[in-house]
């Protein structure tokens, strides 16, 4: 017998060591905690990481592109709804509000129950395993993919084609997949791959490379485009943001000028750009302001 408990003690002591060198379990996610996660792997595991302070803007807050508003908030809509809804493909320019108009949609219908899930491109291959997590839950997922694109040997690349479309298990009815991206069929074009198209008759058939890239944007029942901005539609943008960060409306007119040098100078009259001029002169002006104050006025203000 004391043989016996020798052994069952190094036995436990052994196990103790082991135990030691593996990774803590998974927490459960904390549903009730948040609005927005972002999906991250640590030691080979993936894990739902809550977004403490999402980003909370309006979908007025967004210029020139009420037509793109439409079509996503409606789509949402009958999603949050219960009915019938798309998964939504965002392309077009740059720094246009493809992100913010997900993030904008997201602020307006979290108290009706949508939440949202952030997956980087790389990680789109433990897709299956974030659908498991929500299926069967009472709120309403976006999945949501910034700025994506791939190169054809990239492993996401399949796994979203699956999830997408052509898994032989159902998708979740909980869950909508909005990805942005600069591409509008997600991948790379090449002018070889126009070589391969074939002409019969009058009928054009697209090779083989084309039709691959193209099916993939096609599993997204909804395609959204936005287009750059003209002079005025940025002025506009630009004006909403010097409004939002306490500019005076007798100030817009001194701050159009620069407002275009700023566009020049960026190469891009973009809502990005807009907003990133107007924050620059408010700061500025702000603190032009500010510095004419009395001390004790300047301390109130702070």
């Amino acid at each position: 017998m004391s043989e016996l408990a020798k052994f069952l003690d190094r036995a436990e002591r052994m196990l103790a060591r082991m135990e030691a060198l593996l990774p803590p379990p998974v927490p459960a996610v904390e549903w009730r905690e948040g609005i927005a996660w972002r999906w991250r792997k640590s030691d080979g595991r993936g894990q739902l990481r809550l977004v403490a302070h999402p980003h909370r803007i309006r979908l007025s807050d967004l210029r020139g592109i009420e037509a793109q508003k439409k079509l996503i908030e409606d789509n949402t809509r009958q999603f949050i709804e219960g009915r019938a809804a798309n998964n939504v493909l965002l392309t077009g320019a740059r720094g246009t509000g493809k992100s913010s108009l997900v993030k904008a949609v997201l602020n307006r219908f979290s108290r009706r129950g949508l939440r949202l899930i952030e997956v980087d491109k790389h990680d789109l291959v433990d897709l299956p395993d974030i659908v498991d997590l929500v299926t069967g839950r009472s709120e309403r997922f976006i999945l949501y993919c910034d700025d994506l694109s791939f190169e054809a040997s990239e492993p996401g690349y399949k796994a979203l084609k699956v999830v997408l479309d052509g898994s032989i298990s159902a998708a979740s009815d909980n869950l909508l997949i909005y990805a942005t991206s600069n591409r509008r069929h997600l991948m790379p074009e090449y002018m070889q791959e126009n070589l391969e198209t074939k002409y019969l008759g009058e009928e054009i058939h697209p090779g083989e490379s084309v039709e691959e890239k193209i099916s993939l944007s096609e599993r997204f029942g909804l395609w959204i485009s936005f287009y750059p901005f003209d002079q005025d539609g940025y002025l506009e943008i630009a004006n909403h943001w010097l409004r939002e960060f306490g500019c005076p409306e007798r100030e817009l007119d001194k701050a159009r000028q620069a407002a275009l040098q700023w566009a020049l100078l960026r190469g891009s009259r973009s809502g990005r750009v807009a907003w990133q001029f107007a924050r620059d002169w408010s700061g500025k002006h702000a603190a032009k302001a500010a510095s004419k104050l009395p001390r004790t006025s300047r301390g109130q203000r702070r």
